[in-house]
């Protein structure tokens, strides 16, 4: 009434912003790409930062792990098929002979693995700075973990959790050593929000009662949003050096699209 932009309208302009790839507040838009966003970076990163991705044996996750690499980051590379993390340990050396690049295995479906996963990592003493709780699966049908918990859910977020969980002490101490802010990004997604109050329950999705792809997919999004709000919470209390978020990437073809159209229409 009085000039006075409503937050709808608002967002609203963002999203229209964001489709026409027009830059934003931090100078970028949809059109910028990783390298883009990074070209100045290298000139003030220290050198040993240790970045752990899960998931970048393709799509973001690879491309992510490339160019962390060739800004002088060591990337290790959690991944559930070794084969795969080979060849894009070798394809990011093509590109970046000096580049540090370590190969571990985990299935994050599997708490078991996890926990195995976070014991070979500690046991290299490596710093950690930036965890990407990057991995993600969808499943048009109903599937169960080796824990007999609902695929999805026990993929996208309880495996992420129990990551999470246990390399922290390693992230606050790596921090409070170099003294470099650390990071936690879970790469969530804007489909979180087709997930309607009434039918957000935790025994429901480790069960997979009145199962739905598109569902279970967007209330495991959800969960990993809840996560980063609740170890905000938490890592603030403490006065911890390292910091948490939620991202949304931006709808791309990544294998899950490509494999799942439906995921998206509905």
């Amino acid at each position: 009434m009085f000039g006075i932009k409503s937050k709808r309208e608002s967002s609203m302009k963002e999203t229209i912003r964001y489709l026409a790839g027009i830059a934003g507040p931090s100078g970028f838009g949809s059109n910028s790409t990783a390298e883009q966003v990074t070209q100045h970076c290298s000139l003030f990163i220290p050198s040993n930062l240790t970045a752990l991705i899960t998931g970048a044996t393709s799509g973001i996750g690879a491309e992510t792990a490339r160019v962390l690499a060739k800004r002088g980051v060591r990337v290790v590379v959690g991944a559930r098929d070794m084969k795969k993390a080979m060849k894009v340990k070798e394809k990011i050396q093509e590109e970046s002979p000096y580049a540090e690049v370590i190969l571990l295995e985990i299935d994050l479906s599997s708490l078991a693995s996890v926990q195995r996963f976070c014991s070979e990592f500690l046991a290299l003493e490596l710093p950690l700075n930036i965890l990407i709780n990057n991995a993600g699966v969808y499943s048009h049908n109903l599937e169960f973990s080796e824990e007999k918990i609902e695929l999805t859910f026990a993929t996208n977020y309880l495996g992420h959790f129990l990551l999470t969980k246990m390399l922290l002490e390693k992230m606050i101490d790596t921090a409070n050593k170099i003294g470099i802010q650390g990071r936690i990004i879970n790469i969530s997604s804007v489909i979180h929000s087709w997930v309607k109050r009434s039918c957000f329950c935790f025994k429901d999705m480790l069960t997979g009662k009145n199962y739905n792809g598109t569902r279970a997919y967007a209330q495991s999004k959800l969960a990993m949003i809840l996560h980063v709000k609740e170890m905000a919470r938490q890592l603030k209390a403490r006065n911890a050096r390292v910091t948490i978020n939620a991202v949304h990437p931006g709808i791309v073809k990544t294998g899950i699209i490509r494999a799942h159209k439906g995921l998206i229409t509905g």
